[in-house]
């Protein structure tokens, strides 16, 4: 894909070498998909990387606020910027809390796969089927949890009576929960968290992402006619307008399709410096039947 961008106005995109580091997938109540890429980062084991290239995409975003704001500058300052991305620089800015412990506490970071460093339960857990990730971020929520699954005990326990002393007691109380977590199956503890106010939701397949009422609701599935590839299908824009749609999709163009477009609309170059482009193979134009 290109990017059209006007006079006094360029973006540099250096690819620079990717830093390995730990993440976490964090469910959301609100959110009914869940995301496919939980649990990609074990918490032992070697290293891994997450199955969609989260710093490029990190990158793109922060890119197109970078133009956004780059833009409207020139709209109050008639001054042109020159932005300077790359995937470093990305993936440092996203280490977020990590990265600020490291910076003022000198603590290096941990592998955890879902759960969380300082909040407990936060993180994944086995079904009778599956997976389900609870995140229960304060004490109140502890106490539905234990409700719900029916050990309230736990609610009374002395060591797990704040989040810092469940921290400490991580342990043995995950060894727990998760024994529980077993007896039932995702769908059925998901009824039964219904109304709990805990954050909850499943780990889905990629079938179970795209099959959820929500997912369509959202527009996030797309159709369109592709000039080779016939009708095919991409995710949707994760944003919606309350005062506009967003127009008719457009597939990914092919390699060379826009070449005269960027040459004449873009450039401003001349028909006939355009034709002399194209007869001596400096560029070339994918004819798109």
């Amino acid at each position: 894909n290109s990017l059209n961008l006007t006079e006094n106005f360029s973006l540099v995109c250096e690819g620079l070498k990717r830093v390995s580091i730990s993440s976490q997938c964090l469910q959301r109540h609100s959110v009914q998909s869940c995301s496919h890429n939980a649990m990609l980062l074990p918490q032992d084991g070697e290293p891994v990387r997450p199955g969609v290239a989260m710093t490029d995409l990190a990158t793109g975003l922060y890119a197109h606020g970078a133009i956004m704001a780059a833009l409207l500058q020139r709209h109050k300052t008639r001054t042109g910027v020159h932005i300077d991305c790359n995937l470093l620089s990305s993936q440092v800015s996203c280490l977020s809390h990590i990265a600020a412990n490291y910076l003022n506490a000198g603590k290096e970071a941990r592998r955890w796969g879902t759960a969380h460093e300082s909040i407990v339960p936060y993180q994944g857990f086995r079904t009778k089927d599956g997976h389900i990730v609870v995140a229960a971020g304060n004490d109140k929520q502890f106490v539905k949890v234990c409700q719900v699954l029916e050990l309230v005990e736990l609610a009374d326990e002395p060591k797990y009576k704040t989040n810092k002393l469940r921290v400490q007691n991580r342990k043995e109380l995950l060894h727990t929960l998760s024994q529980r977590f077993l007896q039932e199956k995702t769908a059925d503890w998901l009824r039964m968290f219904e109304g709990s106010g805990v954050p909850v939701g499943p780990i889905n397949s990629i079938q179970e992402v795209f099959s959820d009422p929500q997912v369509k609701h959202n527009g996030l599935i797309l159709e369109m006619n592709h000039p080779t590839a016939g009708r095919i299908r991409v995710p949707g824009p994760a944003v919606r307008f309350s005062s506009f749609s967003h127009g008719e999709p457009t597939p990914p163009p092919l390699i060379g399709q826009h070449t005269v477009q960027v040459l004449q609309h873009t450039l401003s170059y001349s028909d006939d410096v355009i034709k002399t482009l194209l007869e001596s193979r400096v560029v070339a134009q994918n004819e798109v039947s």
